[in-house]
């Protein structure tokens, strides 16, 4: 009886596990205070209720695991995030195209996940903006009602863009900018990186892009390439994590055309680097880091890992890690950003 309570514990633990799923329940009333009851009106980014994420107001990307508490914090560098998908309810396939801004529990739901468990790896040498916008439900990536996917995807995109151009005009002069999402934020954030930056004016000031989740086309952009190491700059990086000798079918149907920078290495080249490399992932408790859990090498167009090692881990049975893009290796990603500035700053001097 007593080791099965112990595994049912662990049972709940591992649901929780990658970019995570800590419970937002108890944020939902206030949230429902905060967002006014209007169905699918667009976002209106002078309104801060209209960022998930943002310098004037204190929120979930603010905060920070405890062993990093005491460390030096700076924020000359702006960094414009877009979190993933939070709109999957199975219910809603097919009826709901794209996310109401103003759904109190999805909001709760997207704070309290991405912006928590992703964003804040920024926190340490960046202001923070995370727009809210009108995603396009997890449906409209595998319909065959591809028009209406297309569709929805560009309302979430006219929202990023609208938000990113809010942004530069009443927030940026002339800051240095990093450009990160994940999953679905990172599809909307190419599509930025195109219009705004690959062989644009705005490129002498993007330190660099974090763009893990998806895929990289090799002939996605004209000028912008990926960064060869870990301090390059004015480039983008970019992984999907699998577990070793797993590869999905839509994957190996890409022939390796994607992009992939290791996250532990920061280059390209397809060397297996061990766990002992990866300083701190942040996993079901924000609060803590556990070191080691995993190594990474690329392969095939993704990043293969071993099995992450962490409490109860045994009983994590799935090859996907997608969740866990950003978490698995969130102090090395933390690291890196620091990197990359003064590398930046260096370059400007």
């Amino acid at each position: 009886m007593k080791h099965t309570g112990k595994l049912f514990i662990y049972l709940i633990l591992l649901s929780m596990l990658f970019s995570c799923k800590p419970s937002y329940y108890a944020y939902r009333s206030a949230y429902k205070q905060e967002f006014p009851a209007v169905n699918n009106a667009q976002p209106d980014y002078s309104n801060l209720i209209y960022w998930a994420a943002h310098p004037w107001k204190k929120d979930p990307s603010d905060s920070i695991p405890q062993p990093l508490l005491s460390e030096n914090r700076d924020s000359a560098v702006d960094v414009f995030f877009l979190h993933p998908t939070t709109l999957t309810d199975k219910k809603l396939h097919g009826v709901v195209w794209n996310a109401d801004i103003h759904d109190a529990d999805l909001n709760a739901k997207t704070d309290y996940t991405s912006i928590l468990y992703q964003a804040s790896v920024f926190n340490g040498s960046c202001r923070v903006f995370a727009p809210r916008y009108r995603q396009a439900h997890l449906y409209s990536f595998f319909t065959e009602d591809t028009q209406r996917g297309k569709e929805a995807l560009r309302t979430a995109y006219d929202d990023v863009k609208t938000a990113f151009e809010y942004y530069l005009k009443h927030y940026n002069a002339g800051r240095p900018i990093i450009i990160a999402g994940h999953s679905q934020g990172t599809l909307h954030a190419q599509l930025l990186l195109k219009d705004y930056f690959d062989g644009k004016e705005l490129a002498k000031q993007l330190v660099c892009a974090y763009i893990p989740g998806l895929i990289i086309s090799k002939k996605e952009f004209v000028s912008l390439q990926p960064c060869s190491d870990s301090s390059a700059t004015g480039c983008f990086v970019g992984w999907r994590t699998y577990r070793k000798n797993y590869t999905p079918d839509f994957i190996e149907k890409e022939k390796g055309t994607s992009w992939v920078v290791n996250p532990i290495s920061w280059t390209l080249d397809s060397s297996y680097y061990n766990r002992f490399l990866n300083t701190g992932a942040v996993l079901y408790n924000f609060k803590k880091m556990i070191p080691h859990t995993n190594g990474a090498q690329i392969h095939n167009g993704m990043i293969w890992v071993e099995r992450p090692r962490f409490p109860g881990s045994f009983l994590y049975r799935s090859k996907n890690y997608h969740p866990g893009d950003i978490n698995l290796f969130y102090l090395n990603i933390r690291k890196n950003i620091q990197n990359r500035i003064n590398a930046y700053m260096k370059k400007q001097q």
